[in-house]
């Protein structure tokens, strides 16, 4: 009988059509054993093979393949322990609906015979070489019908949807740690708000519409002064309050207004030639100074001297100290000085023409001499340059603006009598500011736009276009806090804007106001 049963086990051994009953347990089954299907069941059912294992070596007894497979199937899995605080985290985090950096897209809409076709392409190619011209059409026809798309312009992995808009604020890492520029979060801001609309508007009906003429002018004391036909008015910016401060009779009209630094006394000039001194506290003129043929178009204080240029292109200077308050008289204009500024610290007087000039003269402060020949003679301009202003920070930077068939405004460095940048405005320039709060230059402009630029000092981008007035600006003042400027257009309006308000966040420098000297009324008297 041993040979039978030695035959019987030799033809199970070799027939392969019965159940396998030696070996490790299917993949299928593990996973009916499993509760949930997760990570931790396998590697609970993985901890009790091997402890079943363990247990049948330590106590000397050789387990077959069998029975260890028969313990593993036994051993119920056990629960996931409950991680403690002090364990170590899942690798895997936890993302919430709405952050995540990861876009997981949908293979419901994925064309996988498509897909199949792309990856066998180049063997059904090879098919159709043997295929006639009309019959390759007919196949290729056919496919694109059968798929629904171009199938040379279809890629196999491709996404059906667009991956969806990160949430707001949100920024990308990746970006912080490897973008050569900063990002957002970290840049500084280069811009700040600038109203595009002005804070008022205010009538002023008469205003003269002439390019020439220097109509308006805002004191230290926060009192601006409108010239409008013969007469001035004085508003106050803190009450709102307007007076006349005088008439002119007969056809004479006013041509300048200019405050003196520090002080109440306004420079009126008339179409007759005429300067006048009044006293704006007391609606008092305090004297009249001639000297000029023709009208004053522009005035220019210098401590006690007082700068007046006339139509006939004489630049005189007057000492309102003396009787005889003429002191020096500059003739190298040809056609009327529409422009005369001197700088902050009294050392530069400029002057510019309708002739196409920009003088520069020399000036001692504090003294009554003058030279009476320009140190500089510029004639880079075209046209009439009536726009100038001096640098508050640099006294020796000059800008001065052309008119309409110039249009730049050109930048000086008076010490040595060089220009060293200009800019093409496109429209005639009547009026600049500077804003040593920004770094940054105003200009007001006439035909053909009418509108206010601001520009960054000294790259001369631009900051800001303040649009409004139907007509060309015909002057520009600032405030004395220098955060409001008010600009008069021939459209008869003033309109105030405030485009250089500091940040509240930031202190606020306080200057000291210099002291209003008395003897300077008194000697006037």
């Amino acid at each position: 009988m041993a040979q039978f049963s030695f035959l019987n086990d030799l033809n199970s051994a070799v027939r392969m059509d019965e159940p396998i009953t030696k070996g490790p347990v299917p993949r299928w089954q593990k996973k009916t054993l499993e509760p949930s299907g997760g990570i931790n069941s396998s590697l609970n059912l993985s901890k009790g093979k091997i402890s079943a294992s363990f247990n049948a070596s330590s106590s000397g007894m050789p387990k077959t393949p069998k029975q260890s497979d028969a313990m593993a199937m036994k051993k119920t899995p056990s629960k996931t322990p409950k991680k403690s605080p002090g364990k170590t985290p899942s690798r895997t985090p936890t993302r919430t609906p709405s952050g995540g950096d990861r876009f997981i897209p949908s293979r419901t809409g994925t064309n996988f015979e498509l897909g199949h076709y792309k990856l066998n392409q180049q063997e059904n190619e090879r098919e159709d070489d043997g295929l006639s011209p009309a019959q390759k059409d007919n196949r290729q026809a056919m496919k694109e019908t059968l798929h629904g798309c171009d199938i040379s312009q279809t890629r196999i992995l491709a996404f059906q949807k667009k991956a969806p808009a990160p949430p707001e604020g949100y920024v990308n890492p990746l970006k912080v740690l490897y973008s050569q520029s900063k990002t957002p979060m970290s840049a500084k801001a280069t811009s700040r708000y600038i109203p595009h609309a002005p804070d008022r508007i205010l009538d002023a009906p008469e205003i003269v519409d002439d390019y020439y003429l220097n109509l308006i002018d805002w004191s230290s004391t926060n009192i601006l002064a409108v010239a409008l036909g013969n007469s001035v008015y004085l508003w106050n910016a803190a009450t709102g309050n307007i007076d006349q401060l005088l008439e002119l009779e007969g056809q004479d009209y006013v041509s300048s207004l200019n405050w003196i630094q520090e002080g109440n006394l306004l420079a009126v000039g008339t179409s007759l030639g005429c300067v006048q001194l009044w006293d704006a506290t007391q609606n008092k003129r305090l004297r009249l100074m001639d000297g000029h043929s023709q009208r004053v178009a522009s005035l220019s204080w210098n401590t006690f001297i007082l700068s007046s240029g006339s139509r006939t292109g004489q630049i005189i200077h007057h000492d309102v100290r003396q009787r005889e308050h003429q002191v020096a008289l500059l003739s190298s204009h040809t056609q009327e000085v529409c422009g005369l500024k001197w700088s902050p610290d009294g050392k530069y007087l400029a002057s510019g023409g309708n002739d196409n000039m920009l003088y520069i003269w020399s000036g001692i402060p504090g003294q009554a001499s003058y030279q009476t020949t320009p140190l500089y003679s510029l004639s880079a301009h075209q046209a009439a340059v009536k726009a100038l202003a001096w640098c508050p920070w640099a006294p020796h930077i000059l800008a001065s603006g052309g008119g309409t068939a110039d249009r730049h405004i050109r930048f000086w460095n008076c010490n040595i009598g060089s220009c060293f940048n200009s800019i093409d405005t496109k429209s005639q320039v009547c009026g600049i500011l500077w804003s040593s709060a920004f770094k940054e230059i105003i200009s007001g402009h006439g035909f053909a736009n009418n509108q206010l630029i601001i520009w960054k000092y000294p790259s001369m981008a631009k900051v800001a276009e303040l649009t409004g007035h139907t007509a060309r600006v015909l002057h520009l003042a600032m405030s004395p806090d220098n955060t409001t400027v008010l600009s008069a257009g021939a459209d008869e309006t003033l309109r105030l804007w405030k485009c250089f308000v500091p940040d509240p966040l930031k202190k606020k420098e306080v200057k000291d106001s210099a002291p209003i000297h008395s003897i300077l009324k008194q000697s006037i008297r």
